[in-house]
Formats: structure tokens, sequence, C-alpha cells
């Protein structure tokens, strides 16, 4: 804090990165112009689901070193789906982490606390990607559990489509998803599982969700 600028706060937290900060942000704005009783949370996931993926050829650490891959702040504007996420879901994600009342009270500046919420993995956070790490040198199985609401059609049909790394399951539970409304939401569960990674190993995958006309990729990355 300098002498001139008397703003402080209990905790801080620092994000990049680089150029990507600013691009994103301006992005962000755009979408919001189209649709601003979104939450910062649905706008997130409509840049995310809707980027183009990378080469993963090119960089060992593929979607840990790009992300979702280059955005498309015009299809942003019309991504079909979003994983929306509210003040609960990150407090929860908070508890199953393992912070204790002070330090959430701290970040929320309220009175929550993780009296009430179902005890849970970090990894169900309703966000976009997925991402876990697991033991090297043994097989492994997760699960993330997810939820979409639809921003798109009103009557729309989604079904999930899957690419993998060789060596790598992925597994989607519904693989269909029908809609008959706007901001109806579904739930599916996402299962990862493979044989043993070598130590330092990343391996990657997506699931996509496609009426014909959307496209909702979210990446997976497993890593050991």
């Amino acid at each position: 804090m300098s002498s001139y600028d008397s703003r402080s706060v209990k905790y801080n937290i620092e994000s990049g990165t680089s150029m990507a900060c600013p691009h994103v942000t301006g992005a962000a704005v755009y979408v919001k112009t189209f649709h601003p009783t979104w939450s910062p949370a649905a706008i997130a996931s409509a840049i995310i689901t809707t980027a183009t993926p990378m080469n993963g050829d090119r960089n060992p650490d593929v979607e840990l070193a790009y992300g979702a891959g280059q955005i498309d702040p015009l299809k942003a504007v019309r991504p079909g789906l979003v994983y929306d996420t509210g003040e609960a879901d990150f407090v929860q994600m908070l508890c199953n982490h393992g912070y204790n009342t002070t330090a959430i009270r701290l970040m929320t500046g309220n009175h929550s606390s993780c009296s009430g919420f179902k005890k849970g993995s970090v990894r169900d956070l309703n966000y976009p990607s997925m991402a876990a790490k697991v033991g090297p040198k043994k097989p492994f199985s997760v699960r993330f559990n997810r939820t979409v609401m639809n921003v798109g059609s009103a009557r729309s049909t989604y079904r999930a489509v899957v690419r993998a790394s060789h060596g790598v399951h992925v597994r989607v539970e519904p693989k269909i998803l029908t809609f008959h409304e706007l901001n109806q939401k579904h739930k599916f569960v996402v299962t990862v599982s493979g044989g043993a990674l070598p130590v330092g190993s990343v391996v990657s995958a997506s699931v996509v969700w496609s009426d014909g006309w959307h496209r909702v990729r979210s990446p997976i990355v497993v890593f050991a």
C-alpha cells in the first residue's frame, strides 16, 4: 500500500497471465453487453466452452499451458449452455478444501460457514473445465458433478461427444439432455478413468454437448 492510497484488504488474489487478462476482459465486457443479467461465472463459461481447441502436440502440458484454447467472442455471445455458479458454490468449494469458518468469512465479508453444506470434493465446483491430480504409477478414476443451464433454444436436445487421449476412458451420465424452456438446468456426471500414468505426465480429453448447432466444449485434464 502506497502512502497516498489508504485502501487495504485482508487477503489478496494474484492472477495472470500477461496479455491474456486484458484480452479476455474485453471479450467478457462484449458478452455482457448482450447478456447484462448474466453472472460473471456464466460469462466465463460462455468464453471457455466456445473457445477453439489448440494443438496439444505442440505443448506437453496441453490445457495446463494454454487453457481452453483461442477465445471467440462472437461464439461466446450464443453458447447454448452455461455452467453457472454463485457465492454459495464457492463457499462450499472452500469448505471442501479445508478452509475454516474464520478464513471463509474474511473472504466473503458475511457470516458464511460450512455448516449445512454436504461434504464433497473441490472438483464438484460447477466450473466449465475439469482437472484432477492423481497418484502416479497406479490406475485412477475421478468423478466430476456438473450442472448446465439452457440459454440457447427453449426446446432443444444436447448429446455428449467425448474425445480422449489413448488409454483414458471418459463416461458421461446421462449422455442426452433434453430442455423444454430457457434457463432450465440439468445435472450430469463425468467419470474419467485410466491406467497408471508416469510421474509428470499430463493427459487431456473433452466433453462436447451439441444440439446440432451449438458446441459446448469442456476441457478435461488429468495429471500425475
